[in-house]
């Protein structure tokens, strides 16, 4: 059974956002993905874009192009990774800032691996405020946040299984959501690889980590009614059938 937990606290006939009144079906600015590693937040932030047309901003990928093309900030961040650092939250939010700004669109924004810390998550609300300005036709600017909770026993068995290609990027589970020819991805051949940061022992570390940040920032969203819950131990097929319908039952895009 899929256990769904929705914290709006809706009005009759509008949502209401600081003073800002919305209709109530009207959709958010941003949906953002939180759980744990290997909870499938990437899949289904990939297909509620593909499902509504959304553009979907992945940081890690955001990541990746400022380091390959050696801009000023990719500099900075990969030199603070190689002394085994986490890049601080004001360089994270530079980058996505200017790549969100050069997007050029209005839509609601699907973020993939972000906000990732409270700091992050108000800096977000701060963004999409200013972002929206005052033109009350665009979507209005308090973002959504899809929680999808999974035992840490689970995360262990998806991670163990999981590939990626080092050439596009691509994830597969071997279990899940393997490719179509064993051990080569669909769509460059390229051979895949198991990512050094999915051993066990990484896995338990990277949960530790995830455990410390979740709370307070599940938390950050619950408080201010932009929390959608969602039991992600059972299918792929099943969680995005939950999210869909919980989107679907108060929001258009």
């Amino acid at each position: 059974m899929i256990e769904t937990k929705i914290s709006y606290s809706w009005d009759r006939d509008v949502h209401r956002v600081g003073t800002l009144h919305t209709p109530r079906r009207l959709g958010p600015a941003a949906l953002v993905f939180l759980g744990p590693p290997g909870a499938g937040k990437g899949t289904h932030a990939q297909h509620i874009a593909n499902e509504y047309s959304l553009p979907r901003i992945s940081t890690g990928d955001v990541f990746r192009s400022h380091v390959a093309r050696k801009t000023a900030l990719g500099l900075q961040s990969a030199e603070i990774m190689s002394r085994g650092l986490l890049v601080p939250d004001d360089v994270v939010c530079e980058m996505l800032r200017e790549h969100i700004c050069s997007l050029g669109c209005s839509s609601c924004l699907v973020l993939d691996g972000f906000p990732r810390s409270v700091y992050q998550a108000n800096w977000l609300d701060c963004f999409l405020r200013t972002r929206s300005g005052n033109n009350h036709e665009l979507l209005h600017n308090a973002p959504l946040a899809i929680q999808i909770s999974v035992e840490h026993d689970e995360v262990m068995r998806r991670l163990s299984g999981r590939r990626s290609c080092p050439s596009c990027g691509r994830s597969y589970n071997l279990d899940s959501q393997p490719p179509v020819n064993s051990g080569i991805c669909d769509y460059d051949e390229t051979k895949l690889v198991m990512r050094p940061d999915d051993s066990e022992s990484v896995i338990r570390e990277r949960l530790m980590v995830h455990d410390e940040n979740a709370l307070a920032l599940a938390e950050s969203y619950r408080s201010r009614g932009r929390l959608l819950q969602i039991d992600g131990n059972t299918t792929v097929d099943a969680v995005r059938n939950a999210i869909g319908i919980q989107l679907e039952s108060h929001f258009i895009f």
